[in-house]
């Protein structure tokens, strides 16, 4: 605390104090009537800019009525704007970094607000780009680091201070990425509605992979491939992402064109599975399947239990299905299942048996259920028996 005294018989008094964790510098006066001498003593800090000596050492005539207050209250904002300045010049070893101070509960001034507002809008000169939204997607997102980030917007007020969007800031501050804080209104409006959790991050976006990208690593075990085609839906993609990762499948393949892309939907549907698991796309699952046919594996497709009297290829109950080598589990979209062409490459098929008399018209299970429920059945048959 500094006390500044001033000629004659009137006293100001200057508080100067840094608040953590937020850095709000706050400067309070008490002021009887006063009048400043020309002369204003500073402790010994050669620090100070002679621009901002020249400033704070103004005169001040005494004021009187509703005219001069306001010309006090001027006066007053100048010189505490000017002491902002100097103090965010001189720099300070134990203030909290410019992006994390930015999420403090206190309210800017109104103009500041607005130019600060201004800035924190997704930057449309940045490369091509996409609003990940939900703490999981963000988090693993920036720790993955399979995208590029620009800017992380944070939801303004005590949302800010949750353990778990403190982490997200964390992260994206150690990586160099802009901490915003924004309205409950502009997430929305990124987000197009989705639930963000109060966070949302302006990131490149991700692709499916291609052969030519795999790393060269040998699969331990009997591995099981999970390939999707026409999967539709981006929350049944995300279920089955997380599903397929949580239970361990070695791969996810996809055909590309014909699917729904690798969105930010999907990746908060699988609460940022997607950020983490490799998902691969084939212009052509046929060619794919023929070619590892050809190398042993074994094609195994899927069908509902209405289906299994117009079968030409045997159906088996995945309860009684036994994985004893490489497998690949073709897994259809929404209302159609698998298409002709790879069905017919399939050598043998899975069913799930209903463990009840069906009401007609509710015959089957959701995709990304069914898959869950086949992909923990095969990969309980691989292990060894105890």
């Amino acid at each position: 605390m500094w006390v500044f005294s001033f000629a004659h018989q009137h006293k100001l008094l200057l508080v100067w104090r840094l608040r953590t964790p937020a850095s709000v510098l706050g400067v309070c006066s008490q002021v009887a009537s006063y009048h400043f001498s020309p002369t204003l003593r500073y402790p010994e800090d050669r620090s100070v800019h002679p621009a901002a000596r020249r400033r704070l050492n103004v005169q001040h005539k005494p004021v009187e009525g509703l005219q001069g207050r306001k010309r006090a209250a001027q006066n007053k904002a100048l010189k505490n704007e000017m002491l902002q300045k100097w103090n965010q010049q001189r720099g300070d070893d134990n203030r909290v970094s410019s992006e994390l101070r930015k999420l403090c509960l206190e309210d800017f001034p109104a103009d500041r607000e607005r130019q600060w507002r201004q800035k924190s809008a997704p930057d449309s000169k940045a490369e091509e780009s996409e609003i990940v939204f939900g703490v999981a997607p963000c988090l693993l997102a920036l720790t993955q680091g399979r995208r590029k980030a620009w800017k992380l917007f944070v939801k303004e007020g005590e949302a800010s201070r949750r353990a778990s969007v403190v982490s997200v800031c964390e992260e994206a501050h150690l990586r160099g990425v802009q901490i915003h804080r924004v309205s409950k209104r502009d997430l929305d409006k990124m987000s197009a509605g989705g639930v963000h959790q109060g966070v949302c991050l302006q990131a490149s976006p991700l692709r499916y992979l291609t052969e030519d990208s795999a790393l060269e690593r040998k699969d331990s075990g009997l591995p099981l491939w999970l390939v999707l085609e026409r999967i539709q839906d981006p929350m049944n993609l995300g279920a089955i992402l997380r599903s397929a990762y949580f239970l361990g499948v070695d791969r996810v393949a996809s055909i590309v064109g014909h699917s729904c892309p690798l969105s930010p939907v999907v990746s908060k549907a699988s609460s940022g599975v997607m950020e983490v698991i490799e998902v691969y796309g084939y212009e052509n699952l046929g060619d794919m399947l023929k070619l590892k046919a050809a190398q042993g594996w074994q094609v195994v497709g899927t069908v509902g239990t209405e289906a299994e009297d117009k079968s030409r290829v045997p159906v088996t109950k995945c309860s009684d299905f036994q994985m004893t080598k490489p497998t690949l589990l073709l897994m259809g979209g929404e209302g159609e299942g698998l298409s002709q062409e790879l069905l017919s490459l399939c050598q043998t098929l899975l069913t799930i048996p209903a463990g009840r008399d069906l009401t007609p018209g509710i015959e089957s299970l959701n995709v990304s259920v069914a898959t869950g429920i086949l992909l923990h059945s095969l990969l309980h048959s691989r292990r060894p028996a105890r």
